[in-house]
């Protein structure tokens, strides 16, 4: 497993009695390579084992992205995610670990959530927003989808019309929008979100850690079966970005031009 002293993507810090893990690849919009999933597993799994950590406050260097999910752009360029600690893309794993790390998970949405980044917020427990937040997917655009938590969850979440809405127009919502929706919990100003964040962490951090345990493992427990979904989707996944359709669809965005999938339909 990755030290956090080895961290490359990420930086892990652990402050008062909560862990703050920051996806640091600004310059790629806090997109996630291999490595990056990588070291988020092992920031998740430092803090689960870390008595001091009540919870754990996720979210992305700068203020123009919190995540903007998989690194397409790498993706085109070299046909994968990057290099990884044990030949995997680990994805899937960051996922469960999200949900299974017995101690509640904050978003603190800095900017855009989109993609597996949107993924990524709708899975912590809870989600604060910047009112410079803006959320959506892009799977079908760029020749990825994720058919397991990322929809089946977010149906949960927003409701099937909405969750529809967001992956099959593939608009981007503001935060007060999202916050209708239910997709975050709270909006504030962009220079008050950490705050914010640590405001929650803070109160977490009072609360008996059995019973936050227990109940995030019953909240969890009624959706447990999309995991199965997941691996369904995602050995799909791996088939499917292989193929011709897929590619245009990275090869376009890496290109900055429409994708043309006229010739798949």
């Amino acid at each position: 497993m990755i030290r956090p002293q080895e961290f490359t993507d990420i930086t892990y810090e652990v402050e008062e009695s909560w862990a703050v893990v920051t996806i640091d690849r600004p310059e790629r919009y806090n997109s996630f390579r291999g490595r990056t999933v990588d070291e988020l597993l092992s920031a998740f799994k430092h803090a689960w084992a870390d008595s001091q950590v009540a919870c754990v406050i996720l979210t992305g260097a700068g203020d123009k992205a919190f995540c903007a999910g998989g690194d397409v752009k790498e993706r085109a360029e070299t046909g994968g995610y990057g290099e990884t600690e044990f030949g995997l893309f680990q994805i899937q794993q960051l996922h469960q670990t999200i949900r299974d790390i017995p101690k509640p998970v904050i978003a603190a949405v800095n900017g855009v959530a989109v993609g597996g980044g949107h993924v990524l917020h709708v899975l912590c427990d809870l989600s604060v927003a910047s009112e410079t937040a803006r959320f959506g997917q892009s799977g079908p655009r760029v020749g990825s989808f994720d058919a397991g938590f990322g929809s089946a969850y977010l149906a949960r979440v927003v409701g099937e019309k909405r969750a529809r809405q967001i992956w099959f127009l593939l608009d981007l919502y503001d935060a007060r929008t999202a916050e209708r929706w239910n997709l975050v919990n709270d909006v504030v100003p962009a220079e008050e979100l950490m705050d914010k964040a640590r405001e929650y962490a803070r109160k977490i951090s009072s609360y008996s850690p059995t019973a936050l345990r227990f109940l995030k493992h019953s909240f969890n427990a009624d959706s447990d079966h999309m995991q199965g979904l997941g691996n369904i989707a995602f050995a799909g996944l791996d088939l499917f970005v292989e193929t011709e359709e897929a590619k245009e669809g990275a090869n376009a965005f890496a290109e900055k031009r429409q994708p043309d999938f006229g010739p798949w339909r």
